[in-house]
Parts: C-alpha cells; structure tokens; sequence
C-alpha cells in the first residue's frame, strides 16, 4: 500500500538514518531526508511532509530550536529522536511542541509503530474547521471570512482556533495562553491581551467577537 505525502526524516547518522527510511519504505510510506537543519527547512520550504522524525542533536542547530520555530507555522507530527532520555529531556521535548519521543537505541518495529501512531492521531484532525462565516484551513494554516483571507499571525490563527472550538463558553486567560503558547503563563505577561486586541477588529465581519470578562477571561460570542 502506498501513502500520500511524504514523511521527512532529520537525522545527521547515516546508518540510523537508512534503516528508519528503509523500515518505512517497506510499510509503503515514501520517505525524504535531511543531515542537518538546513535541508530540513529547504525540503520544507518546497512541501510541507505529512510527519517529521526529528533528531534533537544536529550539526548546525538545536532540533528543540528548530521546532519552536516550526510551531510557529504549523501544528505538522512530530516524534523526536535523541539520546537524550532523562525525564526532564523528555518534559523538555514535549514541551517544546514535540508530540512524540523516542530515546537512541531504539528497535525498528518500535519506531514505526511510533510513527504509525503519529499519524493516526494526526488524521483525526479536520482538514477544515468552519463556524458561521469563519473557515479555518488547517492544512495552510489560514483562516477565511466568507472566503477572504483573514492575514493572521500563528498565534492569532492559534488563538482563533481555540475560541471557535469553544464558543459562548468562557475561557480562562491561563488555559488559552497554555493552549496557544504552550507553557504557563507568567504573571503580567501581557501577549494574550496584545494578540486578543490584534484578533478582534479583524473578526468584525464574521458576526462574532471576543468579549472580556473581568476576572474571569475571554469569551468568543455573537455580536
């Protein structure tokens, strides 16, 4: 059986590089490879893979670097690979926006069963996500009022996402900020009310908005 897309594999060791490709190639997964961060964004930049294998320890970089920086564009399957396997290194990992983590050394019929996981709980996501007026293509990582490109920023379409999968429903300025930015919100940081101000003149054609409510957080709900 064969797989649309490709999976992208970042891995500067030669020998564990062939035999995570060949592993999958058998499984009918086409496959396409990056040594370093370099050719990862270049591949990246001609087509986005359906899933990544990221190592965290490459030539010019740090893969934790490298996905910080792709999550700022794109919510794309990631299983991290490293020799790196404290529980910390772990926390670390997830934390940075990895879904997955796989110490070195590792089995074969291990890492694709990982792989295979990834993707199936990537699939769950709707390739579209529409409320009222609002379309969210989550495979461009764009979002439309009545087919007009809203021109949000990641954290913006980030943000919207979460409100339109929650509406009328008060949501904590915490909880979002956790969901968006993916770590705890520190005390006066003030970039969850900046994006909220930023987001909301750009929704006053959809017939809804963000309200605040004092104390408790923000709601998205009909104008």
């Amino acid at each position: 059986m064969e797989y649309k897309g490709y999976l992208l594999l970042v891995e500067d060791e030669h020998l564990v590089q062939e035999s995570n490709k060949r592993i999958l190639e058998r499984r009918g997964y086409s496959t396409r490879q990056a040594y370093n961060l370099a050719d990862a964004r270049s591949i990246i930049a001609e087509k986005m893979p359906r899933a990544i294998v990221l190592d965290i320890q490459l030539p010019d970089g740090n893969g934790l670097d490298f996905l910080h920086e792709l999550r700022q564009v794109s919510n794309i399957p990631v299983l991290m690979l490293t020799s790196m396997g404290t529980p910390e290194d772990i926390i670390r990992g997830l934390e940075s926006g990895g879904d997955d983590y796989l110490s070195k050394p590792y089995g074969l019929p291990i890492f694709l069963t990982r792989v295979e996981a990834l993707l199936r709980r990537a699939s769950i996501i709707p390739e579209k996500l529409i409320f009222g007026a609002i379309t969210i293509d989550t495979a461009s990582n764009r979002a439309y009022i009545d087919g007009v490109d809203m021109v949000l920023s990641p954290k913006e379409l980030s943000l919207l996402e979460q409100f339109i999968q929650h509406p009328e429903k008060i949501m904590s300025a915490e909880s979002l900020y956790e969901k968006v930015w993916g770590q705890k919100m520190l005390e006066n940081d003030n970039a969850l009310r900046k994006v909220v101000s930023s987001l909301r003149p750009k929704l006053e054609s959809s017939g809804y908005t963000i309200f605040s409510s004092k104390g408790e957080g923000y709601c998205f709900e009909r104008l």
